[in-house]
């Protein structure tokens, strides 16, 4: 069931990427994140009431509560930053950069849940890192991080953030319904995304976006409540270093929606860097 949910997730978490594209076209990516945070925040209440588990909030320990807390901000500093560096670069680069997050999350699984290091988790890990070096391109890792290749910082941050998210939310939801844990974690993303918009002061910014990009920016939020519940389902049932691999899985289809519906440039680096990714995530699945 775990393997079953992960897989799910990596399919909702794929379209979120491509909806936001298309929907932050002309927003500024702050505002864009705490829209579409709105929107998963309605999705997760609704599933805690159809599960009749919003009783259950009262009996959560302080211990569980404080880390799903910091998940919460954990997700909320990491989307910042991914959909920051989305609004800058490729998606079929900037995705595959965020996902690279999984293999922190191993080593951070590892180290402090305890789990085993079995090398083809290791050898998963390794592949995605290395896939991840050749999307990034050779010539663009020398030119830094300034001008247009500055995204590239940021969706390194999201990914460590990412993966700080995933060891936080394991930790804090045991023993606790993991749609209850999704919906707080969600308040925490909400009010940090609303801050930083009101303090930027771009919340003026709402009357100018379209029709359409509203539309795309709550689709995204759907798809990332979708893959959310399915993720942290998993997570709650599974073991860390083998549904985070799963979830990240998602990148190859983004990857090829992102060409066929995007249009953006098919070339041997993105092509090559995609495969590595993909049979490293092969491994980590074995």
């Amino acid at each position: 069931m775990s393997v079953t949910l992960a897989l799910l997730a990596a399919f909702f978490a794929a379209l979120t990427g491509i909806l936001a594209k298309i929907g932050m076209e002309n927003v500024n990516s702050n505002l864009a994140t705490a829209i579409r945070t709105i929107v998963v925040l309605i999705m997760a209440f609704l599933i805690v009431l159809i599960t009749d588990q919003l009783d259950s909030i009262t009996e959560i320990s302080m211990k569980a509560l404080i880390f799903i807390l910091l998940s919460g901000f954990a997700t909320g500093v990491s989307w910042l930053f991914f959909f920051r560096a989305l609004s800058m670069g490729d998606a079929s680069k900037v995705i595959p950069i965020d996902k690279s997050s999984v293999v922190l999350t191993i080593i951070l699984s590892v180290l402090i849940l305890g789990e085993k290091a079995v090398p083809n988790i290791m050898v998963g890990g390794a592949l995605i890192a290395i896939g991840t070096f050749v999307l990034i391109g050779k010539n663009e890792e020398k030119k830094g991080f300034t001008g247009s290749h500055t995204y590239i910082l940021y969706a390194i941050l999201g990914a460590v953030f990412a993966a700080l998210t995933a060891i936080l939310a394991k930790i804090g939801i045991e023993d606790v319904d993991s749609n209850v844990a999704t919906f707080l974690r969600t308040i925490v993303i909400m009010v940090f995304s609303w801050i930083i918009v009101f303090f930027q002061g771009t919340q003026k910014n709402m009357k100018t976006i379209s029709t359409k990009g509203y539309l795309f920016l709550v689709l995204s939020g759907m798809a990332t409540g979708f893959s959310w519940l399915c993720y942290f389902g998993a997570l709650a049932i599974g073991k860390v270093s083998v549904v985070a691999p799963i979830d990240k899985s998602s990148v190859v289809i983004t990857m090829i929606l992102s060409f066929v519906i995007l249009k953006e440039k098919v070339t041997k680096q993105k092509v090559i860097g995609g495969i590595v990714i993909t049979i490293g995530t092969v491994f980590l699945i074995l």
